[in-house]
């Protein structure tokens, strides 16, 4: 998308800026960046509960007797271990193993997969995805980004709204499910997923539901003490638990083995867009990896594409970075050679000329206080 395409707008931005809320772009898009302030946002979704628009988020659907295979064939994880109702974190790669997207895939029924999407990604992944399909594919294939609102429900009382809006606590989906119901309407899609580290759901409705729905989650949050959220805090409570935003910590440039993302990647599966390439990355070894850093001191937030500075030298640049509300002292991550990203070694993040230092951190930055 040019810097001059109009940006687009979510079915909920009329209720957004009705709510009071600080409009700023994001990925092509208007999007609330906060409401009352970003680390009250936060600090509510780690204690009690928020809701955000995720309108912006793509949503496809793959299905035909053919669609496992094809996904397993387009995707790092393995698809053929979801039972119907179950979800999983996977990666969209291209032939040299970069990362085009990170991505949840669920399977909702034996031949039909939804596909939560990342909002910049959306074109280009569908582009990628039709790009492979073959004749020989038994696979039909559905953007429903442009017809679908999205919300999501974070934090320790989000089952408390669970019960609220749906009327009882059985509609709360677990971790990594997903449940699908039909209605008047359409389909929607409740899923037991996240990017804030805290307990909660994703859910999906027909677009012209929205506002409806909204407004009733809304008064469920605060009525359990919660707040809506943007952007802002949905960043700092993601840096939070080191979870990687695609733009900035991941890029078609590096390999989900370099940000520390093989784990989701089952390389033993033959065939996928992206294996060679990553098989012979782990046969000649890293090069660097994605760091996890904290300042060690006083010092202002580090941002992303500060430089980082190790024995002297600049080594890299801050990917992610902001100053945490939960520690109270910045966070970031960056992409660094392997001497410069051991756990404990020490670095520095120049800052307006400044350099200050940090060390580095294993993932997450933030941890739940234990009762």
């Amino acid at each position: 998308m040019s810097d001059s395409a109009p940006l687009r707008r979510t079915p909920l931005h009329s209720v957004h800026v009705e709510m009071g809320a600080r409009m700023v772009p994001f990925a092509g898009w208007d999007m609330p960046v906060q409401y009352t302030g970003i680390v009250e946002e936060h600090k509510a979704v780690r204690q009690s509960v928020g809701v955000f628009d995720i309108s912006h988020m793509g949503q496809f659907i793959v299905s035909g007797k053919g669609a496992e295979a094809f996904l397993n064939r387009i995707l790092t994880n393995d698809i053929a271990k979801l039972a119907p109702g179950q979800g999983q974190y996977t990666l969209l790669l291209n032939r040299n193993g970069g990362v085009i997207d990170d991505l949840i895939a669920y399977r909702t029924s034996e031949r039909e997969f939804f596909l939560v999407v990342n909002a910049s990604r959306i074109d280009a992944d569908w582009a990628h995805i039709e790009s492979l399909l073959t004749n020989e594919d038994d696979v039909m294939m559905a953007n429903a980004s442009d017809f679908t609102a999205g919300l999501a429900i974070q934090g320790p009382k989000s089952r408390e709204v669970a019960a609220a809006i749906f009327g009882s606590h059985d509609s709360f989906p677990a971790h990594n499910t997903i449940l699908v119901t039909m209605t008047e309407t359409g389909p929607m899609w409740l899923c037991g997923t996240g990017y804030t580290g805290e307990e909660g759901f994703e859910f999906f409705m027909p677009m012209e539901t929205a506002d409806t729905w909204f407004r009733k989650i809304v008064d469920a949050v605060k009525a359990a003490g919660g707040l809506p959220c943007g952007l802002g805090a949905r960043d700092t409570l993601r840096l939070e638990m080191g979870y990687p935003l695609n733009g900035n910590d991941l890029s078609e440039t590096r390999t989900p083995l370099q940000a520390g993302l093989g784990f989701f990647v089952a390389l033993e599966k033959d065939g996928f867009v992206g294996r060679e390439a990553l098989l012979a990355q782990k046969a000649a070894g890293l090069s660097d990896k994605l760091a996890a850093f904290r300042m060690t001191g006083t010092a202002p937030p580090p941002r992303p594409h500060y430089p980082v500075v190790h024995d002297g030298q600049i080594v890299g640049e801050v990917c992610s970075g902001t100053q945490s509300p939960s520690l109270g002292t910045g966070i970031g991550m960056a992409y660094l050679p392997l001497d410069a990203a051991k756990i404990g070694a020490t670095i520095e993040i120049e800052i307006r000329g400044r350099r200050f230092p940090a060390e580095i951190v294993k993932k997450p930055f933030y941890r739940k206080p234990v009762d």
